[in-house]
């Protein structure tokens, strides 16, 4: 049997750096990265590993001519200290509000598409009141019913697309903030920008850009063509990055199918014609995704307000079109 610490012990010898690499060399599964990351050098980030081994009374890491991995105990340490390590973190986001309100970063994850979309606005606004705010952005898949990033509080928050309802995340607050229907488009220069009337039978054969199956655009069209009896159009070229779509989109004989948050903002610019299809084709809601029990600093509450009042903006906008 390991013999293990006494939490007196480990309270007089632990420190914040000593997480802090623990933490590192885990996210790494090096402690050369970790050293790296950290700007230590490798035998510094060792010592304090073999220091924490000897603290706790047993192996935190196993290694491996890959690297290093966590055994049971680096596993133990890791669930309970890191909502320890980051409860601190936050708390020192919280004195820096305190000291200085209109400064600070905000780590956020969300697909390329609702960054161009609905929280194009919102990053407008927010930049504006707020210019010294670091706003830091991970692109994630979408739509999502797990979302890593949040469980390693890598991300304060996740903006997405979700697939509803989110079985086994009951960890996860979910806002719902938008409904986010897709539309087929097309180059406005095409031949198809010119029909008044297009059936969806038209769109099977003809080259198609999309996403990668199991994303929300492709399952999206996937449904819509297969609800009328038809069979998934072709896909000529897959793209995940919705950007690089429209542009080859804008390059190209090609249809698309783009979020209609996307089209409100960016239809112009991409020079983009919505097509005349009679096919219902559902997007995936978007949502404001956080960790239960999480407590966010100040920082991340304002720039969420600034998120909702877009996306109210934009459910009134589409309520008074339809009237």
């Amino acid at each position: 049997m390991p013999r293990v610490a006494s939490e007196e012990h480990v309270g007089r010898r632990l420190r914040f750096r000593d997480l802090q690499v623990f933490f590192a060399v885990v996210q790494h599964g090096s402690m050369a990265k970790a050293a790296s990351q950290l700007g230590l050098t490798q035998p510094a980030v060792s010592d304090i590993v073999a220091g924490l081994e000897q603290m706790f009374g047993v192996r935190l890491f196993d290694r491996n001519p890959r690297g290093v991995a966590p055994t049971i105990y680096g596993h133990a340490i890791l669930k309970r200290g890191r909502a320890a390590f980051d409860e601190l973190r936050q708390g020192i986001k919280d004195i820096d509000f305190l000291s200085d309100p209109k400064a600070g970063e905000i780590k956020v994850g969300c697909p390329a598409s609702v960054l161009g979309g609905t929280l194009s606005l919102a990053v407008e606004y927010f930049y504006k009141q707020y210019p010294r705010v670091c706003l830091q952005f991970e692109d994630v898949i979408s739509p999502g019913s797990h979302f890593p990033t949040l469980h390693t509080r890598q991300n304060d928050l996740v903006i997405a697309r979700i697939a509803r309802p989110l079985l086994g995340e009951e960890d996860l607050n979910v806002e719902i903030l938008v409904q986010d229907p897709l539309l087929i488009a097309a180059d406005a220069r095409t031949e198809w920008a010119r029909r008044r009337k297009i059936d969806p039978a038209e769109l099977v054969d003809v080259p198609w850009v999309l996403s990668a199956p199991g994303t929300s655009v492709y399952i999206g069209v996937a449904e819509a063509f297969r609800g009328r009896g038809l069979p998934m159009p072709k896909v000529s070229v897959e793209a995940l990055s919705g950007h690089l779509r429209m542009f080859l989109v804008s390059r190209g004989p090609f249809v698309t199918a783009v979020p209609a948050s996307l089209v409100q903002f960016n239809a112009a610019k991409l020079s983009l014609k919505i097509l005349p299809v009679d096919l219902q084709i559902k997007g995936y809601p978007i949502a404001i995704l956080t960790l239960k029990d999480r407590v966010l600093s100040p920082l991340v509450g304002l720039f969420v307000e600034h998120v909702r009042k877009v996306a109210r903006s934009i459910g009134q906008s589409r309520q008074s079109g339809r009237a």
